[in-house]
């Protein structure tokens, strides 16, 4: 199996004056597409080359002498997801399903979006802030450079953000919380969440 780039669900400009295209173009052409590039070639003459995504990350997970295939392909499938994750004219508070499960598990919609922007703000280094389900309840996950919920039991990814700085930088400089506020109130996909959900 050969992995290919996914195409974005919208265009390079969609994301506008939030993420510029200048920014995706670089995201999207040149980080994922190496990601999907590398892949391929660490998977040449391997038996995972005949496996599906999520099965090559779960394979690979933990394992040191696999640590690039696994950093490659999760980097592929997290990035997809990311795009996913945002929409034009998204964010605001998600439909009344995912809103009622929200407000049990952190009081309020202002209570989930201040957990977000903390796991998301304090992720050190490179990473990703996620919402997951884990055992009927909504949690707040952030994850280091390529690591993933898929490798954790039980636990279902529903939305993330990128906060490595390749995501933001070029718009935001350092201001990762500035990113993280945009994210939450001008770009998140919560039918794409539901629907995860």
């Amino acid at each position: 199996m050969t992995f290919k780039l996914p195409p974005l669900p919208y265009d390079l400009s969609a994301l506008e004056p939030h993420i510029s295209e200048k920014t995706l173009s670089f995201h999207y052409g040149k980080h994922h597409h190496g990601y999907v590039n590398k892949l391929n070639e660490l998977l040449v003459d391997s038996p995972l080359a005949s496996k599906d995504l999520e099965t090559v990350i779960l394979e690979t997970s933990g394992d040191a002498q696999k640590a690039a295939i696994f950093n490659n392909a999760a980097q592929v499938w997290n990035h997809t997801f990311y795009w996913n994750s945002m929409k034009p004219a998204g964010g605001g508070e998600p439909g009344k399903d995912l809103l009622k499960r929200i407000e049990k598990d952190f009081g309020d919609f202002d209570g989930f979006c201040t957990k977000f922007k903390e796991a998301a703000i304090t992720q050190f280094g490179s990473g990703w802030a996620w919402l997951v389900e884990d055992q009927g309840h909504l949690k707040i996950l952030k994850t280091g450079n390529a690591e993933t919920p898929l490798t954790h039991k039980g636990v279902t990814p529903l939305l993330t953000c990128d906060v490595w700085e390749h995501a933001y930088y070029l718009d935001y400089q350092n201001r990762r919380p500035d990113y993280l506020d945009i994210f939450l109130k001008n770009l998140a996909n919560w039918n794409f969440a539901e629907q995860n959900l």
